[in-house]
Formats: C-alpha cells, sequence, structure tokens
C-alpha cells in the first residue's frame, strides 16, 4: 500500500511524500515540483540537493534545488530557464500524484508531472507534460533531469549493432567537454562516468539507443528507463541522452523526440524508475558492470 501523505523536508515546510514497504520519494510543494528525495526505506537519498538553496521559495530567477525536474529542450535563456519558485497544486488518485505549477508566462506553457510509486516495489514511473497555452504554436524536447548524488558512477549502454560500412552511434560534446576527461571511460559495451570532487564541468550526449542509464551512488542502483524512437528527430543534434557533471553532482538527461505543439496540445515524456542496493563496480571492469546489470536490465 502507498501511503501519501504532507510534511517538511530539506528546509520546506510543506512536501508531499509518497512511500511504501520498498521506498520513499518526496516532492516540493513550495517551489519546483522538484522530486527532491528518492530512496529505499533504509538507504540514503540518491538525489543531490544544493545545501546553499534549501528552502529558498519565492526568488525571481530560477534556482537549482536539485532533485528531479522537468525542462524545455533546447536549452536557450530566458524560456528554459523560467523560475519555478512558487507553490504548486496537486491531486491524489490511487498511487498517483498530479502535480502542477503556474503556468510559464514568458513560453506561455504548462508543465505538470504525474508521479506514481508501485504498491510493492521501488518502481516509479514519472510522466512528463508540457501543454502550449499560446495562440501559436511551438517546437520543444520535454527534458527530464535527475541531479544525483555526489560520489556516483554513470552507466550508459554503447551500440553493438552491426551497420557494416555505416557509422553506428553519436557522441555530441559541449564546448567546454574534452574527449581527454578522465572521469569518462569510453569502453566496448558501456560508457561510464564518475562524479569527482573539485572538477570542471563536463557534458555529452549520445543517442541511447537501449533507453536506459544507471547510476551507482550511495550503496544503490537508480535505474532510469525512457522510450527511445530512432527515426525522429530529436534536440542538441540528435542525441536522446544527456549526462553533465561537475564538482558535487552528476545530471541524468532524458529527451523526448522534438516536437511542434499546436495550442492546446501537450506533449508527453514518460520514465520509469528503479532502486536497488548495490554497491559500485570498478569504472572500467565492463565485466563487472555487465553481471551486475544483467540482473536487472
Amino acid at each position: 500500500m502507498v501511503k501519501i501523505y504532507e510534511a517538511a523536508f530539506g528546509g520546506w515546510q510543506k512536501c508531499l511524500f509518497l512511500e511504501n514497504d520498498v521506498a520513499l520519494l518526496v516532492i516540493t510543494l513550495e517551489v519546483g515540483p522538484r522530486i527532491i528525495s528518492y530512496r529505499l526505506k533504509n538507504g540514503k537519498n540518491v538525489f543531490y540537493q544544493f545545501p546553499d538553496h534549501a528552502g529558498r521559495k519565492g526568488d525571481s530567477e530560477w534556482i537549482n534545488y536539485g532533485g528531479h525536474r522537468l525542462w524545455h529542450a533546447p536549452e536557450i535563456r530566458p524560456r528554459t530557464y523560467e523560475a519555478d519558485n512558487f507553490p504548486v497544486k496537486y491531486t491524489v488518485e490511487g498511487s498517483s500524484v498530479t502535480v502542477t505549477p503556474p503556468e510559464d508566462e514568458y513560453s506561455r506553457t504548462q508543465k505538470e508531472m504525474v508521479i506514481t510509486l508501485a504498491e510493492n516495489s521501488s518502481r516509479v514511473t514519472v510522466e512528463h507534460r508540457i501543454t502550449n497555452t499560446g495562440a501559436w504554436d511551438t517546437e520543444l524536447a520535454l527534458w527530464a533531469i535527475t541531479v544525483c548524488d555526489k560520489g556516483g558512477l554513470e552507466v550508459i549502454s554503447e551500440p553493438t549493432e552491426y551497420s557494416a560500412l555505416l557509422p553506428n552511434r553519436k557522441l555530441v560534446l559541449w564546448p567546454y567537454s574534452r574527449l581527454n576527461d578522465k572521469r569518462a571511460y569510453w569502453g566496448d559495451k558501456f560508457i561510464t562516468l564518475e562524479q569527482r570532487e573539485n572538477s570542471a564541468p563536463f557534458k555529452f550526449g549520445v543517442d541511447n539507443f537501449a533507453g536506459w542509464a544507471a547510476m551507482f551512488v550511495n550503496d544503490c542502483l537508480f535505474i532510469k528507463r525512457y522510450p527511445v524512437e530512432p527515426e525522429v528527430e530529436y534536440a542538441d543534434m540528435g542525441v536522446s541522452y544527456e549526462t553533465y557533471t561537475c564538482d558535487c553532482m552528476t545530471e541524468c538527461e532524458s529527451l523526448s523526440p522534438l516536437m511542434r505543439l499546436a495550442p492546446g496540445s501537450t506533449g508527453v515524456h514518460v520514465e520509469e524508475w528503479e532502486l536497488y542496493f548495490e554497491e559500485k563496480p570498478e569504472r572500467d571492469d565492463e565485466k563487472q558492470i555487465a553481471e551486475i546489470l544483467e540482473k536487472y536490465i
């Protein structure tokens, strides 16, 4: 059975808790919304919360509280960075919660998340929605960003399909990223990315056909799954998955295809999460990583 109740968390007096016998989620209600915490009942939060921003609300500019959020892609100011520092509304239906922030006035869009915790497992379904509330068509991709705690090891599947004389993958880099960054390991089966303190920002994107990414953090394995459509257009030079790391956290970011929303229409992007107790493997031991992941993926 899933319990849903309000309580204080992370500096805010009003948050929404979704809890079963296996896992616990916390959603901010005074700002965001952010899914600010996800953990197993006897485990640690696998999401990062920026300590300097805990409990803040009402700011006129966008604040990175941490946790999981919904954005627009491609990234551009001011549209992507519209402030979400104000109270949100929610409704409950069974073990699902629909969380609705105020409308984004600049982009004339309405964000929404429908969050469902399974009855007897750690599985979470997050349905991300953006509705065009303006008078003209708008083009965007739904961008689901999960900020994971420091010290993590991210694992992304490498394509293995044989394509004869044609390429079989994309790698997109941001201007501040370097291919020789020691935090990244480019393996035969997996790409891995370590989060390290006192390190500069690093970001890349891939056309992750497998539709999943994994993060080993805080003695847990966090798995994020999402649908991939190889034959359609994606933002950021055509990648469906992006990751960013810096000195305190790692972002695991999935994207929907680019879509043109007519006035009143809604775009949807769904992720499924799972969380298990697992120790972090060696970053370059692909056999060890494969043996762990084959139990869950």
